[in-house]
This record gives C-alpha cells, structure tokens and sequence, in this order.
C-alpha cells in the first residue's frame, strides 16, 4: 500500500549539512510528516520556491553562499504565505529575537530536539491550513454559492441552512484537522462525512465504522486490528480499519456511545496519529482524517462524566450541526417526489400521484426519525400501492402509531369541510407569538413573497402583515 503523503504540500528542509538534514528528515518521516524536500545549497531555494509550492520551511542560520539571514529575507519578501522555522546553533536572545523580527514562525536550536521539531512543524502546517480555510470561507461568503455543487447532488435540499452548511463543508474540507457532525438520527451525517471526503481530494477509500454498542476490545479490534496471538483463534495477524482507511477518511459514528477506555486509544489517534493494534507493543502511525458523528449533545455527556473533556476539545476544530427535517419542512415535497420514484423504479411499479391532502399531512409531521424515516414511510406507501393516488392509510397509521407509543408525532389535527387537514399539531404546542410568525412564513412561503397574496391567506390587511413582518425582522 502506498503511504498518502502528509502534509499534502512538501516541507522544505535547507542545511548545508548531510548529516543534520538526514537527521531531521528521519525525525519528520518517523512523526509521519513524510513529504519532504531536503536541499544543501542554499543557492537553490528561491528556485525551488518558484517551481514548488511549499507548506513550511525548515532553514539554517550559518551557510555558505546565501546565509539563512538573507534568504529569510527573500523569502519573506516573495513568499510571504510560508511559514519558515530557523534552524541554528545560535543560542544567543538577540539573533532569535532578529529573526523572530524579521518574519521567522518559530526558532529552534541545534542540537534539535525531536518533540520539539515536530510541535513547531505541525503548528506551521496547521497554521496554513486554517490560513487556507479561512481564504475558501471568504470566497464563499463573497460568491454565495458552491464551487462543487455535484458534490451535494445525494443531499435533497432548498433550505439556506443546509445551502449555507455545504458552504462551510467546501471551505473546510481540505485540511486535516477532525470534523465533529452532531445531529438527530436520520438527517444524513453520512451523506455529510461523504461529502467532506470527496471534496478533500484524498486518494484514500472512505471507510466507516458505527460505535454504538461496542466494547473496548470490539472497538479496538476492528478499529486497530490485532497482532497474531492477542487473543484465542487470532491465528494471523490482521488490520483494522484504520489501516484500510489510510490516506482517506474514517467516519465514526455515533462516538458519544464510546468507553472511557476507547475514548483514550482515540484521543490518541486524534493528538499523535498513533496507535496500537491489540496484542502489539510498537506503535503506527496513521494519516487519516477522522470525521466524527453523533445523535447525543456532548455537552450534556461531558456534564455527566460520560465523555472526556480533552476528547471534545480535540474534536472541536470544526463541528456541523445537520438541522432535523421539522426545520426544513420545505424539502418535504422534493424528499417525496424522490423517494417515490425511487421506491418505484426498486418495485418496478408505476409512479403514483400523490394527493394534495397527503403532502399536507406530510409537511406538518414532526419527523423524530427525520429523513430517513419519511424514506420508509413512503417506501411502504409505494410497496402498498396498486393504482391511482398513493394511499395515505400506511403513512396515517405510522404517525398515529408514533403518537399512540409516546413518540413526537403528530398528536392532533383539525380538519376542514374537505377533509384536509389545516393545521396540525406536534406535542409541544407553540405559543401564540411562535404561532403567529409560523403562519406568516407559511403565507410568505406559498405566496412566493407576495405581500399581497399573503395578507389575503392570512385574513389581514397588507399593512398590518407588513408590520408584523418587519417586526420579526429587527
């Protein structure tokens, strides 16, 4: 398997001297920072700049030629964007304090401690990481639309919040650092974590692992693998998936389900991109990115001692909050339409119609299983159907079997002379404030923001439906 190269540009390492740049290399390469170029004659760096795009460089004070005080010089006045660490046997306050001055990230002395190293090296790269990531986000809040919107085209949406959650998923997918995605079950975390891993443009696979249920030792096991002779009937060696996710993405799910225990050996992986497959006392190192999930709010986990702070500060770089589908009940109908002619073409039925009076019912549910829930709820409808209009007996029943078990379903509708339903109502009533500003965005929503439209559908004049709307707005 070939190894993904980390970071995803080279870091540049000029000495005039073989020695302390095999060593320094060696030191990198074994951190798992393997993408490298090491040069000797500092003659040649402004070149290698010009035909290179560089993540960091590593740069010697003492050299023949071109001294690291001129070159640093250069480069900050060329290349301002890269991060240059010195190098030196110097360890006097005035010449750290010129360079420090002068534009230099970070200054180390010689002999070069190997921590040391590599804490000022994965601080530069991820320096330039969120550097880049905040230029993507400046892009998008300028263009306000998506780059790669084919990206998103498994994600049936309309709603600003999920148009604006792409956005942000565009703007950070590149870089390397963890992603948390909290939501409800059934709003399509994956879909997300798969989005994110193909905007990354990381050549590995994306593979996935769900934690709930599993113990310390399952969760270690298929995660890290085992060497042969950890266990009875582990007869050979094996990998785990961390090894098949290696230069790619590994989404885990459902991580607020995790042991104290698990969370350790992940909290490592996180920090060190290290980890230890069960029976095996040497460590490996990994370089994919970890996108993590989950339904619970690790807030209230972390309130009861069932998650680690430390874990949940590492995870925090980027966190995505998917909204629940009762926030976006305007992808109701698009959702439908796909998923009926989905189910459709999987029974090799003919598409049905679907009834005005079902598409109201449909967008007034609360959805507690969310988009995967109306999936099955209409794959059903549709596995019932024979011809005409898609019945709404299977679909009723679901919502008054969700209200009769306790669930957050609908509890109670008010018909009108037709039979349609006008309104309906979740367990937890709205006040009549939240009322009144849900039945004006309704009217604004089906009048297509006319004002006049709207006011008529309400029973209000123009002007006080104007009134209320600017009253909402500031």
């Amino acid at each position: 398997m070939t190894m993904a190269l980390n970071p995803p540009r080279p870091i540049l390492i000029v000495d005039d001297e073989p020695s302390i740049l095999l060593a320094i290399d060696t030191t990198l390469q074994m951190a798992g920072l393997n993408h490298t170029i090491t040069c000797q004659d500092s003659r040649q760096v402004m070149g290698l700049l010009a035909d290179t795009p560089i993540e960091s460089m590593l740069l010697d004070l003492n050299m023949p030629n071109v001294d690291g005080h001129r070159l640093l010089d250069d480069v900050r006045r060329e290349y301002p964007d890269v991060p240059v660490i010195i190098v030196t046997g110097a360890v006097d306050v005035e010449t750290a304090v010129r360079c420090i001055k002068a534009g230099a990230f970070d200054y180390i002395v010689k002999p070069v401690e190997a921590d040391r190293l590599i804490t000022a090296v994965n601080r530069a790269v991820a320096f330039q990481e969120l550097r880049r990531e905040n230029q993507s986000l400046r892009r998008h809040m300028l263009r306000n639309d998506l780059e790669h919107p084919e990206v998103f085209r498994n994600i049936i949406t309309t709603n600003p919040k999920m148009l604006a959650l792409f956005q942000y998923v565009e703007s950070i997918a590149g870089t390397t650092q963890p992603v948390l995605i909290r939501g409800e079950t059934g709003v399509g975390k994956e879909l997300i974590a798969r989005a994110i891993h193909r905007l990354s443009g990381l050549k590995g696979r994306f593979v996935a692992i769900n934690a709930a249920g599993l113990d310390d030792t399952i969760f270690s096991d298929t995660l890290f693998g085992h060497a042969k002779g950890a266990f009875t009937g582990a007869d050979s060696t094996r990998g785990g998936l961390i090894e098949q996710a290696d230069g790619g993405t590994l989404f885990l799910d459902e991580i607020g389900d995790l042991t104290q225990a698990s969370q350790v050996k992940l909290l490592r992986l996180l920090q060190e991109g290290e980890y230890f497959s069960l029976g095996d006392d040497h460590p490996r190192s990994s370089n994919a990115r970890i996108i993590a999930a989950t339904n619970q709010r690790l807030s209230d986990l972390l309130k009861e001692k069932r998650f680690r702070k430390d874990l949940n500060y590492r995870l925090q770089t980027h966190r995505i909050v998917v909204p629940p589908l009762r926030e976006r009940l305007e992808d109701v109908p698009l959702l439908v339409d796909h998923f009926i002619a989905a189910a459709a073409t999987s029974l090799n039925k003919p598409r049905p119609s679907v009834p005005d009076a079902l598409m109201t019912l449909l967008t007034g549910y609360y959805y507690p299983g969310n988009v995967r829930e109306l999936e099955s709820m209409i794959f059903d409808a549709v596995s019932r159907y024979q011809s005409g209009a898609l019945s709404m007996a299977s679909i009723q029943a679901h919502i008054d079997r969700e209200h009769t078990t306790g669930g957050s379903g609908t509890s109670s509708m008010v018909l009108d002379d037709s039979g349609d339903p006008p309104i309906t109502f979740s367990p937890r009533l709205p006040t009549l404030k939240e009322a009144a500003q849900l039945l004006v965005a309704e009217a604004m929503r089906r009048s297509g923001g006319n004002q006049s439209k709207a006011s008529k559908m309400l029973g209000i004049s123009q002007q006080a439906l104007s009134k209320r709307l600017k009253k909402a707005s500031d």
